[in-house]
């Protein structure tokens, strides 16, 4: 069975989830980036399928949350998206070879260089386990791959083959980009109920809502239900019905 190491891109927290706003405010975005990021990687600690997880980017302050075996690396400057997914990716392959230099000398054969590198946004709180099976199992067939977002435009994931050069185009109308690229989609390889889970990236307070529906990882269902206790005001109710409020369409980036 193909493994995978997997990069996690991580934004400033303080930054992240700009379009939740006027809706939340600073903080209460800060914090749900934060159960995004720990949903997601939760997620992905516990698929079969993956390896290990590689954090790139800000979980200061969050460390002592960061499950046992996360590796967590800086993000480069200039900070972008991608410098950061470069970054997850060099780093994902200099611990490869790290480790299967130290097999050799120890006489063991490493398995390492048999494992492909996926890079998973880090903003997918209603990610399963068995979601992200379901997707790896499907992008282990093809030397590229990646799923698109609910909307069909971005990516939620890529993936790569063992020794298979890797160049993915996360950021605006990525989903056309990478098809372009020759990644094949693997929207329809996966089944419904799972690729929703798969797809269904939160940037906005419709997208959270719909989170809502299909189920929430326990960082963010602990997080939403905390501000609902302390009934700050512009806090967003989950109530799993859609807002009316208006909806900011601008470029996604990193969780």
């Amino acid at each position: 069975m193909l493994t995978y190491d997997v990069v996690v891109p991580v934004k400033l927290l303080a930054e992240a989830k700009t379009r939740l706003s006027p809706s939340l405010d600073r903080s209460a975005r800060a914090d749900l980036a934060r159960a995004f990021v720990l949903d997601t990687i939760d997620a992905a600690l516990a698929a079969e399928r993956v390896a290990q997880v590689i954090v790139v980017g800000d979980l200061s302050g969050h460390v002592d949350e960061v499950p046992a075996g996360v590796v967590v690396v800086a993000e480069p400057e200039p900070r972008s998206l991608s410098a950061a997914i470069r970054h997850g990716i060099a780093e994902a392959r200099r611990i490869a070879v790290d480790e299967r230099v130290a097999g050799e000398r120890a006489g063991r054969r490493s398995t390492r260089s048999h494992r492909g590198i996926a890079v998973l946004l880090g903003d997918l709180p209603a990610l399963t386990p068995h979601a992200l099976d379901a997707a790896l199992g499907a992008a282990s067939r093809h030397p590229l791959a990646f799923m698109p977002d609910a909307e069909a435009t971005g990516t939620t994931l890529a993936t790569a083959a063992a020794h298979t050069r890797f160049e993915p185009a996360f950021g605006a109308d990525s989903a056309m980009l990478h098809r372009a690229l020759g990644f094949h989609d693997l929207s329809h390889d996966v089944p419904a109920p799972l690729a929703e889970r798969m797809r269904r990236d939160v940037d906005t307070i419709d997208a959270l809502d719909a989170a809502v529906r299909l189920g929430l990882g326990a960082h963010t269902t602990a997080a939403l239900a905390a501000r609902e206790d302390r009934g700050a005001p512009g806090d967003h109710r989950t109530d799993a019905q859609p807002s009316s409020r208006p909806i900011d369409s601008t470029r996604k980036g990193a969780a």
